[in-house]
């Protein structure tokens, strides 16, 4: 491997936007670990990559696992240079309030919110101690950060956590070179956003086909923040695609 090669690790890599990212940075000529649950779409991700990959099984909410991949990425590249911190899930879709169950509650936290941050704590302790020090996380957000759906507290909350996550990272971060930015993303066309252009309930009770956008779209963006010097950082970023009824929502 190049000396002068950056190493990504990338998060939920075995599908859309993670895919995507991680397609990026491959074709920019970062090495990339790929990070998910399943073996198999991380497989088909580093194949269709064709370059300096390397697939690690992981459950980001679990605190072993975590350690693992980090522990897995330092010894066969030795440093590094980005964290796309990227795997999340939903949720319950549709549910009230008051008929979520506890257990569906904890499942969306524990990836969303406890598994960024043991992603987060892990790169910036690799990032902190290596030579040269520094480094970069990107957090992936989304517009729900800002505007919530209906139906959607848990996501919805998650989802705000993340950017009191991206702000404290990026403030402890300064004295090491460890930069922190969100991409806040609305609308990419992946397995998650299917239903929406089937139609998807609005804040006024109707349902409504919405626009998607490319989710190549979103990887150009996170490249773009990915290869920024240290000393530039793009705090937030929010991507989505231009008809959607996100400004304006509610």
């Amino acid at each position: 491997m190049n000396p002068q090669t950056k190493i990504a690790v990338v998060t939920g890599a075995g599908s859309g936007i993670g895919r995507a990212v991680a397609l990026a940075l491959a074709g920019a000529g970062w090495s990339v670990a790929l990070a998910g649950r399943r073996t198999g779409p991380l497989e088909e991700t580093a194949r269709e990559a064709g370059s300096e990959t390397m697939c690690v099984p992981a459950d980001v909410s679990l605190p072993a696992d975590v350690n693992a991949l980090f522990t897995a990425v330092r010894e066969r590249y030795g440093r590094l240079d980005l964290l796309f911190n990227n795997a999340g899930t939903f949720g319950p879709r549709g549910v009230p309030v008051e008929d979520i169950r506890y257990e569906e509650w904890r499942s969306v936290v524990d990836v969303n919110v406890t598994g960024s941050f043991l992603c987060a704590q892990a790169a910036f302790r690799q990032m902190k101690g290596q030579d040269p020090q520094g480094g970069r996380i990107i957090n992936n957000g989304s517009i729900s950060a800002h505007a919530p759906r209906p139906n959607s507290i848990a996501y919805t909350t998650t989802k705000h956590a993340m950017t009191g996550l991206t702000k404290s990272l990026s403030l402890d971060g300064r004295p090491y070179r460890i930069a922190c930015g969100q991409i806040d993303i609305g609308n990419a066309a992946t397995d998650m956003t299917e239903r929406m252009q089937a139609g998807i309930l609005q804040a006024n009770g109707e349902l409504m086909a919405e626009p998607v956008m490319d989710v190549r779209d979103v990887a150009r963006t996170v490249l773009h923040m990915a290869e920024l010097p240290l000393e530039a950082n793009v705090q937030f970023a929010t991507v989505l695609a231009t008809t959607m009824p996100y400004i304006g929502r509610g």
